[in-house]
Parts: structure tokens; C-alpha cells; sequence
């Protein structure tokens, strides 16, 4: 059997092998998920392609998106999240990384163009997907990148990205990070300003997703065009878990016209995880402190990943349904209206740590299942799918002005 023919049955078994995960879903709910445009605006494909390369365009099982997946759960657009860590960011690694890993993504699609293809625009959706191709669009998961040069923002443009998280993990040059306690802005820097404006002036969707509070109002009082955020959840679940969005920031974002991003992670919806999630970053931060001052005074520093390893095993994530996704979304339909919430999954991001029943890709039809029994309408449902996000995004394109 040739290397081809070896592939290709491979493909046919992954395939049958989503096919019966899915089929629990109702059939109306499987029919949906192929007949809908399906847009998740988060998966953390890109940074474990770069450190540990697994060909997606065929079966692989200990991923959460690969190609026979995704097309079994009716996944259509694929946001890649371009992510760097704050500790790239402040070794000056960030910027290649993020290169690299657009490469990446980049020979993805070139070795399976049958399978997947690049995704710029979104009035290029229904062109690029004929055939049962997945697209692959670019958003960056904080603005480390960029340093401080906006000239970076258009060369990351012309590579393709279409969003920009301004921050992550920790305070940087844009913006401050909802993790720390400390606060270096107060919201967003200078050089921060100058970027969303310089954003809007691309193109490029200005997401607020990890960035504190005062950043968060600040970007959407700032941005001549609506913001989003790619992976919030409601914060109306997991009090004082400054990650999630309040239902103030949630209602200025709709009042923008931009649109929340639902994720299904444990660490967003299920509020003991969320809580972990907390308290895990005030320990590190209160552990590199430590660290620092070891450092400073030239003594031996204490082993971060024997410190992660030992937190990670005394705070296992705890079991969640899947209705805590759907009772987010409820919220947020009930809070800011049907025509401003989507679904950026976090898929690949959060280890494994998801709600039973939403596992990958392979899973949007029982998300649809679960919507339908909670009485939406298909239309209402294709909005929150896709349709939501693609409005705002073509809205956010239009007011470029390049």
C-alpha cells in the first residue's frame, strides 16, 4: 500500500471513528451543524504544531482539532491562536515565535489543500469552504509580538492576522493583564492607545479577552469600530474571576456592536475551576516574587515547574456538564441579545480540561443538541454558530482604511 493509500485509510477510520462519537447528537442537530457556518474564534492548534509537529490534515487522536474532527462536527472556520507567553515577551522572544508559528499553520495548509485553506476575509467564507475545506484564519493571542513598534501590526497583517489579543498572562507594553495583581497601566499604556488605533486603521479586531477591566473599558471607549473578545465567559457565574467579563463590560461590548465569545473550558465556566484558575495565579505571581528576590540577593531559586506540577496535582479540574456552557450562553443571550454571542472554544488551550460532551471538534453537534432543547431556533442558532461573528468581523474589515 503506498504512503497515500496508507493516509487516505487512516482518514476513513478517523472519520468513522468521529462519526459515532457524533452520532448521540439528534439528528436534527447533526443536520445543523453541516448545513450551518460554524466559526470557532479560538483553538490553540498553532503553539503545539511549532513545539511538537503532528500532521492535522489527518487523524490525531490526542488533539482536540484535526481535520476528520473537524469535519464531523460540522466546523467550518478555524481561528488559530497565535500564542506567546508573557515570559516571551519580556525575553524578546515573542516576535519569532509568532512568526514561526504562522509557518506553521501556513504548511499546514499547503500540504493539504484539499483539506484546509487560508482564511483573510470573511466575505471569502462560502468561496473557500466549497469542498469540505476547513479555513484556518490568524488571530494573536497577546500583543508581545509587536514590541513596540507599530510598524509590527501591519507586517502581522500582511501575514494574515485578523485579531489581536492585547495581552495574556501578564502586564505588557499594551495593556494590563486581568491575572495580575498588580497593575502597571491602569488600563491600557500610551503605546497601548496608539495600538488600537492603529488596529482599527488595519483591520484587525481588537479583542479584549484576559486584559483587566480598565483595559477592557478603555478599548471599547477607544476603538472607532466594535471590539471583541475571541474566549470570555460570563462573569456572572464565577464571581471576582476578573478573566471572565462583568455584565457591565459584556452589555458596552454589545453596545459597540461587537460580539462575547463563549468558551467551553472548565477554568472559564465552572466556578470552583474558575476560582483554581484564580488563586493559581496569585500563587505564581506571589512564587516569582519570591524567585526574584532569591535572584536579587544571589541565592538558589525553588523549581517553577516542581511548584506547577505539585498546584496542578492538588487541584485537579472538576467534573463539569455541559450545560454550564449552555448556561453561559444563556446569560449572555438574556444579558446583551441573541444578535452578540459566538463560541471561541479554547480547544487545545486549557488541557484537556473540558465539559463532558464537548470534548473537540467533533463535538459542536451536541452544543447544537443542547440549544435546541433549550428551545432556539435554528436561525438563532446559526447566529450564535457563526453568523454573529462573521457580521461583526466583515463590519470591523469595512472601517479599515488602509
Amino acid at each position: 500500500m503506498t504512503r497515500t493509500a496508507l493516509f487516505h485509510s487512516a482518514l476513513a477510520l478517523a472519520l468513522a471513528f468521529a462519526s459515532s462519537a457524533a452520532a448521540q447528537a439528534p439528528d436534527a442537530a447533526q443536520r445543523l451543524a453541516r448545513e450551518a457556518v460554524i466559526v470557532d474564534t479560538h483553538i490553540d492548534a498553532p503553539g503545539i504544531l511549532v513545539g511538537h509537529w503532528a500532521d492535522l490534515g489527518g487523524p490525531v487522536p490526542d488533539r482536540e482539532f484535526d481535520y476528520p474532527r473537524a469535519r464531523e462536527g460540522g466546523l467550518d472556520v478555524a481561528f488559530m491562536a497565535i500564542y506567546t507567553s508573557a515570559a516571551r515577551d519580556e525575553d524578546g522572544s515573542a516576535r519569532q515565535l509568532a512568526h514561526q508559528q504562522i509557518d506553521a499553520v501556513e504548511a499546514l495548509a499547503a500540504r493539504h489543500p484539499d483539506r484546509f485553506a487560508l482564511l483573510t476575509s470573511p466575505g471569502d467564507v462560502e468561496r473557500l469552504r466549497e469542498g469540505g475545506r476547513v479555513l484556518l484564519a490568524l488571530g494573536m493571542e497577546n500583543g508581545g509580538p509587536i514590541g513596540d513598534d507599530l510598524a509590527e501590526l501591519e507586517r502581522f497583517h500582511q501575514r494574515g492576522v485578523r485579531y489581536i489579543t492585547l495581552a495574556h498572562s501578564g502586564n505588557n507594553r499594551i495593556a494590563d493583564s486581568s491575572y495580575t495583581l498588580e497593575k502597571r497601566w491602569n488600563g491600557l499604556s500610551p503605546f497601548g492607545r496608539e495600538v488600537i488605533a492603529e488596529m482599527n486603521r488595519l483591520g484587525i479586531m481588537v479583542d479584549v479577552s484576559h486584559i483587566s477591566d480598565a483595559a477592557t473599558a478603555q478599548a471599547i471607549e477607544l476603538s472607532r469600530v466594535p471590539v471583541i473578545a475571541s474566549h470570555s465567559a460570563l462573569r456572572h457565574f464565577t464571581p471576582d474571576f476578573e478573566r471572565n467579563l462583568s455584565d457591565e463590560l459584556a452589555t458596552a461590548i454589545a453596545a459597540k456592536g461587537g460580539v462575547i465569545q463563549i468558551p467551553f473550558g472548565n477554568a472559564f465556566v465552572n466556578p470552583q475551576a474558575a476560582a483554581d484558575t484564580q488563586a493559581y495565579f496569585r500563587a505564581i505571581g506571589e512564587f516569582d516574587r519570591r524567585n526574584n528576590e532569591r535572584a536579587a540577593a544571589g541565592e538558589p531559586l525553588e523549581d517553577r515547574r516542581a511548584f506547577v506540577a505539585k498546584w496542578d496535582a492538588e487541584h485537579p479540574s472538576p467534573p463539569t456538564a455541559i450545560d454550564a456552557v449552555l448556561d453561559q450562553i444563556d446569560h449572555a443571550v438574556k444579558l446583551v441579545g441573541i444578535d452578540h454571542v459566538g463560541i471561541g472554544s479554547d480547544f487545545d488551550g486549557v488541557d484537556g480540561n473540558l465539559p463532558e460532551g464537548l470534548k473537540s471538534v467533533a463535538d459542536f453537534p451536541n452544543f447544537i443538541a443542547g440549544l435546541q432543547a433549550r428551545g432556539y431556533s435554528d436561525a438563532d442558532i446559526r447566529k450564535i454558530l457563526g453568523g454573529n461573528f462573521l457580521r461583526v468581523w466583515a463590519q470591523i474589515e469595512a472601517g479599515a482604511e488602509r
